[in-house]
């Protein structure tokens, strides 16, 4: 398949979804369209960390949680309920929508204490995420593992030193009150978290900016967040083409795949989704792996710049 934008522009989204030749384009036409309708631009910010390294995908049963990336290393320890049992590691897409969250507005504010209640609400509508039912329970999940869990970051300097950083995301629980039905009940969370303080240091010496409309395109598919937010923290940095090998690709990307070729179409289908939200992009998949080419930043200079992220 062409590139899915052209295709949009040159037959229209249902003209181009005709043309696709499997589920999986459908589903990048669908995210590319997504966001070449979005008329107004948000920004969002992550910690650099998860660029180079991930959490799970799905729910795992181990306490401890490991993953190496570029120079990077992630362990995130669950934490414990009252009576000593463990809570487990936060996964999936809800956990990294959260924490999206918590970061993005933390840095646009300048402060680690971060407004929930209806703010949070707001952002889970743009992201066309309900606040009842299945996604409530889904929701609730995930913020208790991050509340609970600890987290170190590793990082390797060029002179061999390495840096840590320890600590958890949020200082205290984030609470609910219950499932909102209408208008009249003020909110489904406590009015403010407080971001763990090691964790928003870190945070502001490592952020990345991705566009929030990009993730939502791509919001139910985890491993698709993880590789755009990869790709929109080293593509515009490159001074010249650079190749990935599958392996190394594996070692980041491919929790719960023993073998790399196993990885292999799963991440190639993730890839052809962060790539029709990422149109600036330059990637040339092979045989050995991927190329990652320099590229335009994923959000534009001026708008990172305006909250003083370059």
């Amino acid at each position: 398949m062409g590139d899915v934008h052209r295709l949009i522009r040159e037959h229209g989204l249902d003209g181009a979804r005709a043309l696709a030749a499997s589920k999986a384009d459908r589903q990048a036409i669908d995210a590319a369209a997504t966001v070449m309708a979005e008329e107004e631009n948000r920004l969002g910010i992550t910690h650099a960390g998860f660029a180079m390294t991930s959490l799970p995908h799905k729910r795992v049963e181990e306490v401890l949680w490991r993953r190496d990336g570029h120079r990077t290393t992630l362990l995130v320890e669950s934490g414990r309920d009252r009576k000593g049992q463990f809570v487990g590691v936060p996964y999936g897409s809800f956990a990294r929508l959260i924490l999206l969250y918590l970061q993005t507005e933390a840095v646009r504010t300048g402060s680690p204490e971060v407004e929930l209640g209806r703010s949070m609400k707001a952002w889970m509508g743009r992201m066309s995420l309900t606040t009842g039912g299945r996604t409530y329970q889904l929701v609730t999940e995930q913020a208790r593992r991050i509340s609970a869990c600890r987290l170190t970051f590793f990082f390797a300097r060029e002179n061999g030193a390495e840096a840590r950083h320890n600590g958890a995301f949020v200082q205290d629980a984030i609470s609910f009150a219950g499932v909102i039905d209408d208008a009249d009940q003020p909110s489904l969370w406590q009015d403010k978290v407080r971001l763990d303080e090691g964790f928003w240091r870190s945070l502001r010496d490592h952020p990345v900016p991705v566009r929030e409309e990009a993730i939502k395109a791509i919001s139910n598919r985890s491993l698709a967040i993880d590789v755009y937010i990869w790709l929109a923290y080293r593509l515009h940095a490159l001074a010249k083409p650079t190749a990935v090998s599958w392996s190394a690709i594996h070692g980041q990307f491919g929790a719960g795949f023993r073998f790399a070729r196993q990885l292999k179409p799963t991440f190639l289908e993730a890839l052809k989704l962060a790539l029709a939200v990422y149109p600036e992009a330059k990637v040339e998949p092979d045989r050995d792996g991927i190329l990652l080419i320099p590229s335009p930043p994923a959000v534009p200079r001026q708008e990172a710049r305006r909250l003083g992220l370059v």
